[in-house]
């Protein structure tokens, strides 16, 4: 028996370990056992429980009383053995019962996974086909399939609770049937939700593994190592865990009293928290799995390996041992007396930019490195060789930096200085004085005190880029800090020999004596007192410097001259105004109907029937710019000759009385 602990988790294994060949003799067997370790503390739990060649599923009936292995997939129809269905891998179907071999009959085309409909006592098998070949139990004969959207389908399984019928396929999507109406009720695309922006995936994950659990729960698994949770009323996965190998899902199961779901690839089987997502514990077989079994209300785990022999995993947390085996919780007493070494005491935790850097990305999916939430370990001795060649002076920065280290220690014997930064000095002079008080008036009281905003790295911008630069001659700040030209007097004193005592210590490598912190703290302000008028002063100040302003600007603007702009006409055109140009732009977009019935309303265009009974279009041209100008000019050139004209009516001849002259 082996026994490795992660997260505080022992796990016993039941099937690994030094055995003895059946043809020593006893005194042989005793003799080796007192004298190696390994084959005293063994436990052949199961005798003989080894396959021929290699086993490939592994379940445990219902009533939990037997184990049965196969190299081909299988479902128990009862509680027992009694009834068994096996899918082979050349389209036959058998059907065993308690005796032995009961009926053989054949699929169209090649099967991988099959489910057991209850209800209907209906056999729903998927394979390299498109279509989902139903075998009814109760009639004996093959029923009408259901006609999928996918090329292939890899697994399939059955609710317990309603009856929904998933199946899982090669495009990565997960297709629901209700066997009562025969319809398709639901499709999940598993293969655009398991690619998330922490995984790596190099090709279309496809579905390699279904699990319900409950009414409304259902685990997917895929071919690229991905496990995403579903609730079945919403088409988005409420978790997607990845396995960090990119190896294939072989088996998905749910421990219902720890809310744990349990995912097994060829590598590795992880058991996480199926609402945080958080690992409980992982499991590395010596050899590649191929099927993963949870023995019912227990915490023994079974699984089928590239090996004859089986492997039997005890895990106390998970559940107490099978009544079979009840003697296994007061071994797992006596074995903790003597604890060994867990499986990573050994092993470098690294993470994926880690590999990149020391140029060992090929080694995922590797025996060299085992996946671990989201990095993987790695042998301790083989991460310092290649980190050696990669970066040979890393001993010299080693140390140096031990050597800083050092300095940095008895620096902080002596006494230390308030560091400022380059931007907004004044500020963070006056937090830490606030900061100082603050503690003072803590030590007093014995009240917990709040972090500084010096030390949050959220605000740490503020003191580092100068676009954050506080302003003291802004409006803003004269009006919201009244007082702050008296205080930041003694401030600024205080700030400048800081600075000279920074200086000193750069120059001389030694630091000088300050002044006592308290000697300027000790006097009391006042000032808050005369703040309402300190507010109402500085508002009279920026009102006379916006007068000014407005004033200086006002006598700018008078004294600016402004030049004419000119503007250059194409040659061979003839200028008109913006206005024209634009309605004609608007004329040219129209339609020759609409500008017909433009012109007609404004009276450069009128229409009239003839005496034949044709039309007959008169078109009024406008007149130019220059035109226009000429008539004005004419027109004011006659009214000024009719002012400036004088009046001949007196030089008219009067009406004589007599006669005229002969």
């Amino acid at each position: 028996m082996q026994v490795s602990s992660l997260n505080e988790v022992k796990i016993y294994s039941l099937s690994c370990g030094k055995s003895l060949p059946e043809w020593l003799s006893d005194r042989k067997k005793r003799a080796l056992q007192k004298k190696d370790v390994d084959v005293r503390r063994r436990i052949e739990l199961i005798q003989d429980f080894e396959m021929p060649t290699v086993c490939t599923t592994i379940k445990v009936s219902k009533d939990g009383q037997y184990i049965l292995a196969t190299v081909v997939t299988f479902e128990t129809l009862s509680d027992d053995y009694s009834k068994i269905v096996f899918l082979h891998n050349d389209r036959y179907v058998e059907f065993h019962s308690q005796s032995g071999f009961y009926y053989k009959t054949r699929i169209p085309k090649f099967g991988r996974d099959f489910s057991y409909h209850y209800p209907s006592c209906d056999l729903y098998f998927v394979g390299a086909s498109s279509e989902v070949y139903r075998l009814n139990l109760e009639q004996g004969r093959f029923l009408s399939p259901l006609q999928t959207d996918a090329a292939e389908n890899n697994v399939c399984d059955v609710n317990s609770v309603h009856g929904l019928f998933a199946a899982g396929t090669i495009e990565g999507r997960v297709e629901c049937w209700d066997p009562r109406t025969r319809g398709r009720v639901g499709l999940l695309d598993c293969a655009l939700s398991s690619v998330t922006a922490d995984s790596e995936i190099n090709s279309l994950p496809t579905i390699s593994a279904l699990k319900f659990n409950g009414a409304l729960t259902m685990a997917v698994g895929t071919s690229t190592g991905q496990v995403l949770l579903y609730d079945l009323r919403s088409d988005k996965p409420l978790l997607v865990k990845d396995h960090q190998y990119g190896l294939p899902i072989k088996s998905v199961h749910f421990q219902d009293s720890l809310d744990l779901i349990l995912s097994a690839d060829s590598r590795i089987i992880k058991m996480w928290n199926k609402n945080s997502g958080r690992i409980f514990t992982s499991l590395e077989p010596e050899h590649d799995i191929n099927d993963v079994c949870l023995y019912p209300n227990s915490g023994m785990l079974l699984t089928a390996n590239e090996t004859p022999k089986m492997g039997i995993y005890y895990i106390p947390v998970l559940g107490p041992a099978p009544r079979w085996c009840s003697f296994l919780d007061n071994l797992t007493e006596e074995l903790e007396e003597n604890p060994e070494s867990t499986v990573y005491d050994d092993y470098k935790f690294v993470t994926k930019k880690d590999l990149e850097n020391l140029g060992l990305t090929h080694l995922i999916g590797s025996p060299f490195l085992r996946a671990y939430m989201h990095g993987f370990f790695m042998d301790i001795r083989l991460y310092h060789k290649v980190k050696l060649m990669v970066n040979p002076f890393a001993f010299e920065e080693y140390r140096k930096d031990k050597i800083r280290q050092k300095i940095e220690e008895t620096r902080a014997q002596r006494v230390q200085l308030k560091k400022l930064p380059k931007v907004n000095k004044e500020l963070a002079l006056k937090l830490i004085e606030e900061e100082e008080e603050k503690q003072k008036s803590t030590w007093k009281k014995k009240v917990k005190s709040l972090p500084n905003i010096l030390t949050d790295d959220r605000f740490k911008v503020m003191f580092e880029n100068p676009d954050f630069q506080v302003d003291e001659e802004s409006e803003e700040f004269r009006l919201l800090n009244p007082l702050v030209s008296k205080i930041s007097e003694k401030r600024k004193k205080k700030l400048r020999l800081l600075e000279q005592q920074e200086l000193h210590e750069e120059e001389e490598e030694e630091e000088p004596e300050g002044k006592p912190s308290d000697a300027e703290s000790s006097e009391s302000s006042d000032d808050e007192k005369d703040w309402v008028a300190e507010v109402r002063k500085q508002r009279r100040l920026l009102q006379q410097e916006e007068k000014v302003k407005r004033q200086e600007r006002l006598r700018e603007d008078r004294q600016t001259v402004l030049k004419p702009q000119f503007y250059e006409i194409k040659a061979g055109e003839e200028f008109r105004s913006f206005r024209d140009s634009a309605t004609k732009q608007k004329l040219m977009n129209k339609t020759l109907e609409d500008r017909l019935k433009l012109e007609a309303k404004s009276g450069t265009l009128s229409v009239s029937d003839t005496t034949v009974g044709s039309k007959q279009l008169t078109f009024t041209l406008k007149k130019s710019e220059q035109q226009k100008q000429q008539q004005e000019a004419a027109k004011l050139h006659r009214q000024e000759r009719k002012t400036l004209r004088r009046s001949a009516g007196h030089l008219k001849s009067r009406p004589r009385r007599g006669r005229l002259f002969h």
